[in-house]
């Protein structure tokens, strides 16, 4: 299925939950510029007919991406995707996200991995995620 005009598959065998999976997608899509601000998105049902899941999880991943503050549901017009400006200046937002990276960092370095690879992975993601122009 397409979501903003990028394809959208679940990894089934993933260890992360489809809910989660969909969270990271339509961020991932908002931060490329795939889904802008104010645009509509699907509904809870019409998106999990599209990807073949249950409602309940989709609307789970909508709750999450409505505390992240990535969406906003207004009641009789649908959901659409929140004004970015205000939430990326947050500094409660910039703490929690700097705590989850250094939990990421110390699995990694836990499971035996350098510094040179984790920089080297973190170069890689960013340009997979930002473009390589931007970094």
């Amino acid at each position: 299925m397409k979501v903003g005009g990028e394809m959208f598959t679940i990894n089934t065998k993933s260890q992360l939950p489809i809910y989660e999976q969909i969270v990271q997608k339509i961020k991932e899509q908002v931060v490329k510029g795939i889904l802008q601000e104010g645009e509509k998105i699907l509904s809870i049902r019409e998106f999990a007919s599209r990807i073949g899941v249950n409602p309940n999880t989709v609307s789970k991943a909508y709750q999450e991406l409505e505390r992240q503050e990535v969406i906003v549901t207004v009641k009789g017009k649908g959901t659409f995707i929140a004004d970015q400006t205000e939430k990326n200046s947050s500094p409660k937002k910039l703490a929690e996200t700097k705590i989850k990276l250094k939990e990421i960092i110390l699995d990694l370095v836990y499971l035996g991995i350098n510094v040179e690879e984790i920089h080297k992975l973190s170069v890689e993601y960013s340009q997979d995620i930002i473009g390589g122009d931007k970094i």
